[in-house]
């Protein structure tokens, strides 16, 4: 991914969605031919000439000063994964904190999967690069699908939001998941934009989903952290889960994913019900097989 293009277009994005009154700006003069902050407001409100931002939103931030750069970013109002991103965008060569090798394979530690699989009524995942699901344990292929099945280009969240009608059916508020998981996979394509992988995914979304489209050109960006979805899983039901991401010390482009019930609820009884339900399906497989 170009990165003076994104930077371009990420600016812009974000000058868009404010209005001179919500930052105490009188508008300029004349006919509005664009939505949101001209760039002559922005300026004025970071504290530089108009000249030097334009410049900036160009895509020409090699020599833009870290104060400066603080300066736009509270004039956009970004969040802190907004503006790692920017940050990211101008400074590209800038040491990572996640490191960025597309093409090593992603493994998790043994102990990692030892963890999950002793987690019996809890749906556990780690998420690598990309989105890509590279472990899991029973109950999280009982709530999300058979993921040892799947081939490994379809393991992958974003896939199973944009390209599975079973996921789309599984998230009550599919719209919310769906701008939640681009949002994520923006972030993580300003901390390692030259991912063939992920531009092929990009580009695999972007063709097939046009709800993908959408999203991706809105430039919205946001961490992975820990909140609720609702649910409705094909064996048991509604499920309001809580979900905690935990970022793997071992290696930062990991995360560990959990879902989790509020105890005494309908929801953790259905959770129990789904236990039972997996490990007895998987009784079956093995005698089976």
């Amino acid at each position: 991914m170009d990165q003076r293009t994104e930077l371009s277009e990420f600016l812009r994005s974000r000058r868009a969605r404010l209005q001179p009154a919500e930052v105490g700006l009188t508008p300029y003069g004349g006919r509005r031919r664009v939505p949101g902050l001209r760039r002559e407001e922005l300026a004025q409100l970071a504290g530089v000439s108009v000249a030097y931002y334009t410049r900036l939103e160009q895509g020409h931030g090699q020599n833009v000063s870290t104060a400066v750069l603080e300066a736009i970013a509270d004039a956009l109002r970004l969040t802190g994964a907004e503006r790692e991103h920017l940050t990211r965008l101008v400074r590209p060569s800038v040491k990572k904190t996640r490191p960025c090798r597309p093409a090593r394979p992603q493994r998790v530690r043994t102990s990692v999967q030892h963890l999950m699989d002793s987690m019996e009524n809890t749906p556990a995942y780690v998420v690598g690069r990309r989105l890509d699901i590279i472990a899991w344990n029973r109950m999280a292929c009982a709530l999300l699908g058979d993921l040892g099945a799947m081939p490994a280009g379809q393991r992958n969240l974003a896939w199973q939001i944009f390209l599975e009608p079973a996921t789309r059916e599984l998230y009550t508020e599919w719209e919310k998941k769906a701008a939640d998981v681009v949002a994520f996979l923006r972030l993580d394509a300003g901390r390692c934009p030259e991912d063939p992988h992920l531009a092929a995914l990009v580009g695999e979304l972007s063709v097939k989903s046009p709800e993908f489209r959408s999203l991706w050109a809105a430039h919205n960006v946001e961490d992975k952290g820990f909140g609720v979805k609702k649910l409705h899983h094909p064996v048991v039901g509604p499920l309001t889960l809580s979900y905690e991401t935990l970022v793997l010390p071992a290696d930062q482009n990991q995360q560990l994913v959990t879902y989790h019930a509020e105890p005494g609820s309908p929801s953790a009884e259905s959770l129990r019900i789904l236990a039972s339900w997996a490990m007895e399906s998987s009784d079956v497989q093995g005698r089976a097989g």
